[in-house]
Formats: structure tokens, sequence, C-alpha cells
């Protein structure tokens, strides 16, 4: 089972940035986890929203004929903790792509403050790891992560 840690897109420039957000609230049971009287949004979990975010940037980029997976954080510096009723906004940006994968870069806010300034880079399997016989359907990139990037497309193109 893989879930989303996106609500939605609000921008997304093909190859070049991103722009989702994710509205936190007390309902989610992992928030209680970690602090039971105090629940915050663990730092991997913000990680993973940037992840995403980012990820589908990168698949876009190749029309999503790649399986692309993180293969590496070369930076998370993190400012302040996010707590329910937040509403975290992960702006992402490809910064290098090629034929072996992606490097990106970006930050995620609630509302003016700073949460997070995160680098991530990603790895096309399929031209990386020649040799190992992965599926030939795009395991990574199942329509629910689809739906998210479609959903904004619609939205974007009924306001035109």
């Amino acid at each position: 089972m893989r879930w989303l840690w996106i609500d939605k897109f609000t921008e997304f420039v093909p190859r070049t940035s991103a722009t989702a957000v994710k509205c936190v609230t007390a309902a989610e049971e992992h928030l209680h986890d970690l602090y039971p009287d105090f629940p915050i949004v663990p730092h991997s979990l913000i990680i993973e929203g940037m992840a995403q975010t980012a990820g589908i940037l990168v698949g876009e980029a190749s029309n999503f004929s790649q399986k692309v997976i993180l293969a590496k954080i070369g930076k998370a510096v993190f400012h302040r903790l996010v707590r329910p009723g937040d509403t975290m906004v992960f702006s992402a940006r490809i910064d290098q792509f090629s034929e072996q994968g992606a490097s990106t870069s970006g930050n995620v806010r609630v509302g003016d403050e700073l949460v997070a300034e995160i680098e991530l880079m990603f790895s096309h399997i399929d031209q990386n790891l020649a040799g190992i016989q992965f599926p030939e359907h795009n395991f990574v990139f199942t329509e629910q992560f689809r739906q998210v990037l479609d959903t904004h497309r619609m939205g974007a193109s009924i306001r035109l």
C-alpha cells in the first residue's frame, strides 16, 4: 500500500518546478506516535512530501516512462516544527536532469515561515540498475500519484 503525502498541486511547470500542499490534521494517527501529548509531523514525513512533489515533477519530465526512485537526500535542514492545523507548502525545482536521473532542491513553508530546505537526488532505475529485471509496468508512478497531477491540470484548464 502506497500513500500520498501531498493533497494537491497548486503550480506545476513541466521539467522546471512544482508546488504542492499538505493540510495537516489532528486526525492523522501517526502524528501522535512520537510525542503523544505534543503531536508533530516527523521530519521523515516532511522529506517524503518533498520527495513526492519533486518525484512527480521528475517523472513527468520523461512522460512517466522511467521508474524514478529517491536515491539520496543531499541536504535536509529543518527550521521549525509542523503541527496539526498547519498547511505545508512544498516548492520543488529540477536543478539537473539526465538519462540517469535528476537532482532537485526546494523548501517547505507554513505560511511565511520556512520549515525546511531540502535537496534530493532521483535515479531512473531502469537506466542505472541494468541487469536487474524490473516489471515492465511503472510500479513507481501508480494511478494514485498521476491522479494528483491530472486533477491539477484539469483545474488549471477550467480556469483558463
